[in-house]
């Protein structure tokens, strides 16, 4: 049985109401989540897909992607079935976009023990929720986790964000690192192609950046004509801004996938744009993704503007001598260093 808090609440009629996301759920007997995983079964909310690996790999932290934490280290990476979210353009929808998890779907069970001693046995820092939307599965991530923590592992999450406030709080504890997902800066684009809003994933942001607790970065897929305007962009990196000028924003490359094959690439000339726009909006960590961009990849002091961290791809090279500590002019960079 998981020691993760139920967050469910029983509604009259025999019903009950998903507290896990934003979407809350109201379920009849029998009735599964928008999630795909999370169904009303004998008067419970119970998760179709705990103790199920679909994926399962180690992989470079910086592939979350996650540059300002423990770089250069490796993640055991978990996903299972499902997301809350169905957003058009998604990578990995063979596993997201599952619904109702049939028996034929082919998974690997493996226990949250058996995920921590394998991660030990691999020699990584920690372990990615990552490949599907891990909110969906929380009471799986949140076992493992505090698992992970008392064998001296960090926990991460790759999330598009559209978490409950419910489960946020209880996950604080146990997360060290997490990579949101913003899809864009618009009500419109995020009711239109995900199905979900905007204003919760904000929310969310703006709480884990306060709190100090978890580390954040936040990722934007840039994606020709729907959200990579100097406008949208601009009003992305200022809010980012206000909120904490440190929190590192990676632009990202789209690519033609799943339901969104009518769009270009994303010429690299928009994600230098885009990097150049967020700097001016005042964010000292602004990374591109997914082109070969090693300049644009690198860490560098906001103060003195020495490189600090060089990448290329998930190759990685250090320059300073204290983790964390500017080798030219002594500033403390923020970040997950040792």
């Amino acid at each position: 049985m998981s020691s993760a808090p139920r967050l469910s609440r029983p509604l009259s009629g025999g019903m009950l109401q998903c507290r896990v996301c934003e979407h809350f759920c109201t379920l009849a007997p029998g009735d599964w989540g928008k999630c795909g995983v999370r169904v009303h079964r004998e008067g419970q909310l119970q998760l179709a897909v705990y103790g199920e690996a679909v994926a399962l790999h180690v992989d470079p932290i910086e592939k979350k992607p996650l540059y300002h934490f423990l770089p250069g280290s490796t993640a055991l990476s978990v996903g299972t079935y499902g997301c809350n979210l169905r957003c058009e353009w998604c990578q990995n929808w063979q596993m997201s976009q599952v619904r109702r998890n049939p028996a034929e779907m082919e998974a690997s069970v493996i226990t949250p023990e058996a995920l921590v001693a394998l991660a030990r046995q691999k020699h990584s820092a920690s372990i990615a929720y990552t490949y599907n939307e891990p909110t969906v599965f929380f009471e799986y991530t949140y076992d493992t986790a505090v698992l992970a923590h008392a064998q001296g592992l960090k926990n991460v999450y790759v999330s598009n964000g559209f978490m409950s406030a419910e489960t946020l709080e209880p996950l604080t504890p146990w997360l060290d690192g997490i990579n949101v997902d913003l899809k864009g800066f618009t009500e419109d684009l995020y009711r239109t192609y995900t199905g979900a809003r905007l204003e919760p994933v904000k929310r969310n942001i703006a709480t884990i950046a306060r709190s100090g607790r978890t580390w954040i970065e936040v990722t934007t897929l840039v994606i020709p004509g729907l959200n990579d305007s100097d406008a949208e962009l601009s009003a992305v990196a200022e809010w980012l801004a206000k909120i904490d000028p440190n929190i590192p924003w990676h632009v990202s490359a789209f690519y033609p996938t799943y339901h969104m094959q009518d769009r270009p690439r994303t010429p690299p000339e928009t994600l230098v744009r885009a990097y150049t726009l967020g700097k001016a909006a005042g964010l000292n960590f602004v990374y591109v993704g997914n082109v070969y961009d090693p300049d644009r990849e690198g860490t560098y002091c906001p103060h003195c503007e020495t490189l600090l961290i060089s990448r290329s791809a998930y190759r990685i090279r250090t320059h300073w001598q204290t983790p964390g500590v500017c080798h030219h002019c002594g500033a403390t960079i923020p970040g997950v260093w040792r």
